[in-house]
């Protein structure tokens, strides 16, 4: 998690295509750009490294998992 305050609340906005994240609780900090981007920006190793990640975090398996079934439910839906 990089410099994140430990403990403090985070709020996720989108503006456009960029999400950013801020403090609950420290308007004086000022949001930073935390993704977004058009799918077609990611790359093969992106999506390879996220895979291989996923066998070492459990939250980022099922995160994971959830897309894959989101996947196979829109690709079978065509």
């Amino acid at each position: 998690m990089g410099n994140l305050i430990p403990g403090e609340k985070l709020i996720y906005e989108r503006v456009g295509k960029v999400i950013y994240a801020r403090y609950f609780n420290k308007p004086e900090i000022p949001r930073w750009p935390i993704g977004g981007q058009d799918i077609e920006e990611y790359s093969v190793k992106d999506l390879s490294n996220i895979v291989e990640l996923s066998k070492t975090n459990s939250t980022l398996k099922k995160e994971l998992d959830k897309l894959m079934n989101l996947y196979y439910i829109v690709k079978d839906h065509k």
